[in-house]
């Protein structure tokens, strides 16, 4: 297998620091995890003798890394059932399950959409990348919701444009944590990739433009209902402008809504809450709706999905929650 062989020197302000957090800090697309079997695994010295992922580096040492490049992959088409609304010669709305991942990569390999794209379409657009055929945009594996997905070069380019252009209407339901005071408003901030855990994103000083407009559709006694459209499509958004305004996404581990929400409740509303996060194993957001002009016929298009179940349950239990909060203090 061939080798990316990278040369680093240790800075002479560098403060010590292990040797897998160093890299992991400077090696993008790379995960502190795989920067650690890298390491375990020999390809990795440091003034040409090979250390253990805790070796504390010093000013002006010489790392040398062997990054083993990745088997290429290609998408296989597997016979996965999957929900599609929409489809034509063109193209297909397709409303994605929780837990699906979009299209393969290292550790999904296969049981993804893709694949399952590729067991029901005779074609799908061309990829730079042979993963992602058909793929114009994406979302979470553990959230739902609607997809537009091309079949042809022409119709992803035409897609592509429209969200580019931002001309494309995408509307999510989540539910968070706390009640909102602000009925709507608009969040807008620089977000960029954590420097220590790469596959998270945050709120920086530098970064790339996210705005996400929310309105707050229904307040419950610890979380509330919002409706969120995009002006941006930036990785992880709306998960962590919602953490970025004290309100995490119910469920989202990643982004504090999971255990770290529970301090400072009282013992009633800690067991309450512990059952709903039984009910939401995943962060509590869905692509609700979609709009977009037909590439081909010129017509508006719009798409409405309904909530999945675990979200309906959810809502429903915090629904009967408030009510007899009603009723207790009336």
């Amino acid at each position: 297998m061939e080798e990316n062989c990278l040369q680093i020197v240790v800075p002479e302000k560098q403060h010590s620091e292990r040797l897998d957090v160093f890299l992991a800090n400077r090696i993008s697309k790379v995960s502190r995890s795989k920067i650690k079997q890298i390491i375990e695994t020999g390809n990795v010295t440091v003034n040409g003798v090979i250390k253990k992922p805790r070796y504390l580096i010093k000013a002006g040492e010489e790392i040398e890394v062997h990054i083993p490049r990745p088997e290429p992959m290609e998408a296989e088409p597997e016979n996965i059932s999957i929900s599609i609304i929409f489809e034509d010669k063109s193209l297909l709305v397709v409303d994605k399950e929780a837990g699906m991942v979009v299209h393969p990569g290292h550790g999904n390999r296969s049981g993804t959409l893709v694949n399952a794209l590729l067991g029901h379409c005779i074609s799908l657009s061309n990829s730079d990348d042979p993963v992602r055929p058909g793929i114009v945009h994406r979302i979470d594996k553990d959230t739902s919701g609607l997809l537009v997905v091309a079949k042809n070069e022409l119709v992803h380019r035409k897609l592509a444009d429209q969200f580019k252009k931002k001309t494309v209407v995408r509307e999510y339901f989540a539910v968070v944590w706390g009640r909102i005071k602000k009925k709507k408003d608009t969040i807008e901030t620089l977000l960029s990739r954590s420097r220590r855990d790469r596959r998270k994103f945050g709120v920086r000083e530098q970064g790339k433009k996210a705005v996400t407009n929310y309105h707050v559709e229904e307040r419950f006694r610890l979380a509330s209902l919002l409706r969120l459209t995009l002006q941006t499509g930036r990785t992880h958004q709306i998960r962590v402008h919602c953490s970025h305004i004290g309100h995490p996404v119910f469920g989202d581990q990643m982004y504090g809504g999971r255990g770290a929400c529970l301090g400072g409740l009282s013992q009633n509303d800690t067991g309450f809450a512990k059952q709903l996060l039984k009910i939401m194993p995943r962060q509590a957001l869905h692509a609700k709706s979609l709009g977009f002009v037909h590439p081909v016929t010129g017509k508006e298009c719009f798409f409405d999905s309904e909530l999945p179940a675990d979200m309906k349950l959810l809502i429903e239990k915090l629904r009967e929650d408030k009510i007899q909060n009603i009723k207790d203090k009336g």
